[in-house]
């Protein structure tokens, strides 16, 4: 297919939505912008178009590494034992299904309070920071040397987290935080303020597509049991309450940022680095998650369709 076509189809998208504003450092990112990256990991074949290699805000897109990450460093069945997997029915930044269902745990990994939690679980080692652990991690599973803090970013997450500080309070306080609550909020403000571009997240879903192993050097990243646990969480959480809808209408694991991001891993064939910043009312990016729905279509990816 031809992504600049898809591009152009896709781009009055925009108009229907709006960039984050109540974070300042993404209220002045233009809107107007629309790039695509995909990998191709079963004919090691990439292609791209737009805004593609524009540096961005990754936000929520690093819970997927963050979760990963956990996942490697304290095995699959402790992270499952702090944090759920099911949809929560309210927005990703409240703690309401908790307090109504007098859970113990967040949900899911996806939304603010799990993954806060999972960012509490990384502990200094090696003299490196939970958030240095990160970033290193970040830049090998995305296969860019090149992602680093945005400290403007940043800084305006830290002016503006205080349902985030609430979130966190709240976990610790039912006893489900065992961790500093400030140095896990760190972490996961940094964590969100890392800089990506489609072709980094492209190459993320490309690792998550292949089953955990890096298609550009056949080195296993990850375990192929990470691989498929996060696969299937942002099959159904990934897009917080939209995710049922575009599990229908695009069938491929997909998880979102407020930056704009959107990764998605198709297994098998394709990982997709899609980026742009007006988002819908649930904070997924409306023009990217047309395009992404439409190169599906075309390339046949949903996973329910064999």
């Amino acid at each position: 297919m031809n992504l600049n076509d898809a591009i152009q189809e896709c781009w009055d998208k925009i108009d229907e939505g709006q960039v984050a504003t109540y974070i300042p450092g993404l209220a002045k990112v233009d809107p107007y912008q629309l790039g695509v990256y995909l990998f191709d990991v079963a004919n090691d074949k990439r292609c791209q178009a737009g805004a593609s290699r524009v540096r961005f805000a990754i936000e929520s897109v690093s819970k997927v590494i963050t979760l990963l990450y956990a996942i490697e460093r304290l095995g699959l069945t402790a992270v499952e034992a702090q944090v759920g997997t099911r949809q929560t029915g309210f927005p990703f930044d409240t703690i309401l299904n908790m307090e109504i269902t007098k859970e113990t745990h967040p949900l899911n990994a996806f939304i603010n309070s799990g993954a806060i939690l999972i960012s509490s679980l990384i502990e200094e080692e090696d003299g490196q920071s939970p958030f240095e652990q990160i970033l290193n991690f970040t830049r090998e599973i995305c296969n860019d040397p090149e992602i680093t803090l945005e400290n403007g970013i940043y800084q305006s997450e830290l002016r503006t987290g205080d349902m985030n500080r609430s979130l966190a309070y709240y976990l610790k306080a039912k006893g489900a935080l065992n961790n500093d609550v400030t140095t896990s909020l760190d972490t996961y403000f940094k964590q969100c303020s890392m800089m990506v571009t489609c072709e980094s997240l492209a190459n993320l879903g490309a690792v998550l597509a292949n089953d955990g192993i890096a298609p550009w050097n056949g080195e296993r990243i990850i375990s192929s049991a990470a691989a498929t646990y996060t696969k299937s969480v942002m099959m159904t959480t990934g897009l917080y309450n939209e995710s049922g809808t575009y599990s229908v209408k695009i069938g491929v694991p997909t998880k979102s940022g407020v930056g704009g991001g959107l990764v998605a891993a198709a297994p098998n064939h394709y990982g997709i680095g899609i980026f742009s910043p007006a988002l819908d009312h649930a904070g997924n990016s409306v023009a990217g998650l047309a395009l992404l729905e439409l190169i599906s279509k075309e390339l046949k990816l949903s996973i329910f369709k064999y």
